[in-house]
C-alpha cells in the first residue's frame, strides 16, 4: 500500500497485475487494465504481451461482491485476441450490477470491440483506433460447409453483442466487418475515437479525467 494522502489512498492487491482499487473521498472505483493479446485457451508466444482471461475473471467476481468498491474502470489497449475469452468477459462485465465505464486509449480492436462496449458507459480517446474485421482463425481450417457455418455463427455472436450494448444499427455494423475498401490486405474497417462515436459504437470522446467523473456520478 502507498499512501498518497489521508484522503487518497491507492492499492494494488498482491499478484494482481491487471487492475488498481482507489479510494477516494468519492468512494473506491477499481480500474481493471485490458492491454495487448487476451490469452484464452491457448497460451500465446513469450514475445507476446497478454492479458490472461482466467485472472480476470476473479477479479470482476471480487469486484461485484466487494462491499468498498462502488464502481469499475476498464481501461483498453488491445489487439484482439481468443474469442471466447474476450466474449467471456465482455459478458460478465454487462451483467455487473455496479456502474461500469469503459475507455478506448490506444486499439480496441477485434475482440476488444465486445469489451469496450460492455461497460455501462463507454469513452473512447480522439487517437483510439478501433478494428472492425470478420472472425478469423490460426492453423489448419478444414474446407466444408460447416466450417463457414461455424464461422459465421461465431462472427453473430459478435454482432448480437455489440448491438445489443451500442447504438449502431447490426446492418451497419455489417458492412464495417466486410468492407473492402480500408485495408490493404484484409477484409474490415478502422475506426478513430470521433468515428466510433458518430457511428454509435461508442459512446463519448473523452480521456481518463473524464471516465473517472462519469463513474463518480454513476455511483452516487
Amino acid at each position: 500500500m502507498c499512501n498518497e494522502t489521508k484522503e487518497h489512498q491507492a492499492t494494488r492487491d498482491e499478484g494482481e497485475a491487471n487492475g488498481v482499487t482507489v479510494n477516494g473521498k468519492n468512494g473506491t472505483i477499481h480500474a481493471l487494465v485490458i492491454a495487448g493479446h487476451i490469452e484464452g485457451h491457448y497460451s500465446s508466444s513469450p514475445q507476446t504481451k497478454v492479458t490472461k482471461y482466467e485472472q480476470l475473471i476473479p477479479t470482476l467476481v471480487a469486484v461485484e461482491e466487494s462491499a468498498e468498491i462502488g464502481g469499475l474502470l476498464v481501461l483498453l489497449n488491445t489487439v484482439g485476441g481468443d474469442v471466447e475469452a474476450g466474449l467471456a468477459l465482455a459478458e460478465l462485465i454487462a451483467s455487473m450490477r455496479k456502474p461500469t465505464v469503459s475507455v478506448v486509449l490506444g486499439g480496441g480492436h477485434s475482440i476488444g470491440l465486445p469489451l469496450a462496449v460492455s461497460a455501462k458507459t463507454s469513452f473512447a480517446v480522439p487517437s483510439a483506433t478501433m478494428m472492425l474485421h470478420p472472425v478469423r482463425v490460426n492453423g489448419l481450417v478444414i474446407g466444408v460447409p460447416q466450417t463457414y457455418n461455424y464461422f459465421d455463427k461465431m462472427q453473430e455472436r459478435i454482432i448480437d453483442f455489440i448491438t445489443a450494448h451500442s447504438t449502431i444499427s447490426a446492418k451497419r455494423l455489417r458492412e464495417m466487418i466486410r468492407s473492402t475498401n480500408e485495408l490493404t490486405t484484409d477484409v474490415g474497417t478502422i475506426l478513430t475515437g470521433n468515428e466510433a462515436v458518430e457511428c454509435g459504437l461508442i459512446d463519448r470522446i473523452g480521456g481518463l479525467s473524464d471516465a473517472i467523473d462519469c463513474l463518480r456520478s454513476m455511483m452516487k
